[in-house]
């Protein structure tokens, strides 16, 4: 008896020990900010053990050495072509072929210098709110390809829709094109590099991002590859919110139809697609690098007018690009700002630009989903929007299945589509990519399918809110303490 209790004491006092030791740690060496810092701290004391073992899946911070090398963006003349275009646009002599992009040119220096996001403005832009018509026509590339196929996703599933690709991706390769294939060990943490064995054979090669150290175990539940890239031939390139798997055709019955958004582009955007495509692939691959070539970056015939930008972030980078574009956009927003996103858990800063907006008199809609795929995650984006209901946004739930659009929409001028959702993972925690438009016909494109899915949702008023029940105000209570390391 007397043992036992020694060896509780000892347990006992251990833990208490590792928990100050870990405050510590977040307090004094790794400089989190104040909402994070503490919603840890009440992890580790609240859960001492299980805290503990959270904390090293989900805490421990990624070290900001050079995750992405690749010399190549030395011969394509990338640095040269950023410094001109930031010299150009603060001398005024940057020469603009639309109005529309003109207008932005604050946000487009802001990405140049935070990101270097060049420019691009020869672009034909398609934009896919349809899973089947997006991969109908992903698939139609595919099967014209003639020199490389370059695909990345964050989810890839070889069910029904998995292997559509897969077999397409399989008979090209068979043809002598170069396939490439890069997936996210998390996202898709039921594939394995064996089951692309006959697509190796034939010549592709496949990578994983930030994989498992043992079989089924991954302790780096943060800092995913959330991108989601297709390159054809260094001309064409996708990007966009879409998946691969079954349920992004809306065949999941627990989501219903599948709303998301994604871009087809052809033009000089694709490039940095392919540069961002090189850079994961090269991160990734222990000896299967892709050095420059040419072909991977052919002369572009101008396939129209629309400006482009391919923005990326990750937790490499000291600054959060694709959050700032966010709230360059919000806060230069004259008329109206069109959000949708399936997860809204801003931070401080996200919230006080779409508050400050909303009561300035801007327009501003959120567009959420009507049911959680991650049930912490959707009362805390419940209880965010229903506040910004007091300072006069209008928030929107969306009935028709899932709504997994990543997409903000300003003033009919200028939007942007991609992987980031509106929260503290997309800022800080995963890779994402984002195209970012400065045209009125795509811009009002998006915006009118914003308005077709508000015919689809049923609109949460101030009054709805305040009298949801409470179960719903405990879980949103539980869910907001914890949201800023959801």
């Amino acid at each position: 008896m007397e043992l036992t209790l020694a060896i509780t004491t000892i347990l006992a006092t251990a833990t208490f020990i590792i928990n100050i030791m870990l405050a510590l740690t977040l307090v004094f060496l790794e400089r989190r900010d104040a909402a994070s810092t503490w919603a840890w701290i009440l992890v580790l004391f609240f859960l001492p053990i299980l805290g503990f073992f959270i904390y090293l899946l989900l805490g421990r911070r990624l070290r900001r050495k050079t995750l992405f090398r690749w010399e190549g963006r030395k011969k394509i003349g990338l640095e040269n072509l950023i410094e001109y275009q930031m010299e150009a646009l603060k001398n005024d002599t940057f020469k603009f072929r639309s109005p529309d992009a003109e207008v932005y040119q604050e946000l487009i220096y802001l990405h140049l210098r935070n990101n270097g996001a060049v420019l691009t403005q020869d672009n034909a832009v398609r934009v896919f709110n349809d899973g089947r018509e997006k991969f109908d026509a992903l698939l139609e590339d595919i099967r014209h390809a003639k020199h490389h196929i370059h695909v990345q996703y964050y989810i890839f599933r070889l069910d029904g829709l998995g292997m559509e690709i897969y077999d397409a991706l399989l008979a090209k390769a068979h043809q002598g094109v170069k396939v490439r294939v890069l997936y996210d060990d998390m996202g898709s943490r039921t594939l394995h590099k064996r089951h692309f064995k006959t697509l190796i054979q034939e010549g592709g090669e496949v990578e994983t991002f930030f994989p498992a150290f043992l079989p089924l175990i991954n302790p780096r539940l943060n800092y995913r590859n959330h991108r989601k890239i297709v390159v054809i031939d260094g001309c064409i390139g996708y990007v966009g919110g879409f998946n691969v798997g079954d349920e992004y055709l809306g065949l999941n019955q627990r989501f219903g139809y599948w709303r998301d958004t994604h871009l087809r582009i052809e033009g000089s955007a694709v490039h940095p697609l392919q540069t961002r495509f090189i850079l994961d692939w090269n991160q990734a691959s222990a000896q299967q690098d892709i050095e420059y070539a040419e072909t991977y970056f052919p002369v572009i015939t101008e396939k129209g007018n629309t400006a482009v930008q391919i923005v990326s972030s990750g937790p490499d980078s000291e600054w959060e690009q694709i959050k700032d574009g966010y709230l360059k956009m919000i806060t230069e927003a004259d008329e109206y700002v069109y959000i949708q996103t399936p997860y809204f858990i801003p931070d401080p800063s996200f919230y006080d630009a779409i508050r400050i907006s909303a009561m300035s008199g801007i327009d501003v809609r959120i567009m959420i989903p009507n049911k959680p795929d991650h049930p912490l995650v959707y009362w805390a984006t419940y209880s965010y929007a229903g506040q910004l209901l007091r300072a006069g946004a209008k928030v929107y739930i969306y009935e028709n299945g899932f709504l997994h659009t990543k997409m903000i929409i300003a003033d009919g001028k200028v939007a942007t589509v991609g992987t980031a959702n509106i929260d503290v993972r997309s800022f800080k925690l995963n890779f994402e990519v984002n195209a970012f438009i400065y045209d009125d016909h795509v811009a009002k494109t998006l915006a009118a399918m914003f308005h077709q899915d508000m015919e689809l949702s049923s609109e949460l008023t101030y009054e709805v809110y305040k009298s949801r029940t409470r179960m719903i105000k405990t879980k949103e209570s539980l869910a907001l303490l914890l949201s800023p390391i959801l």
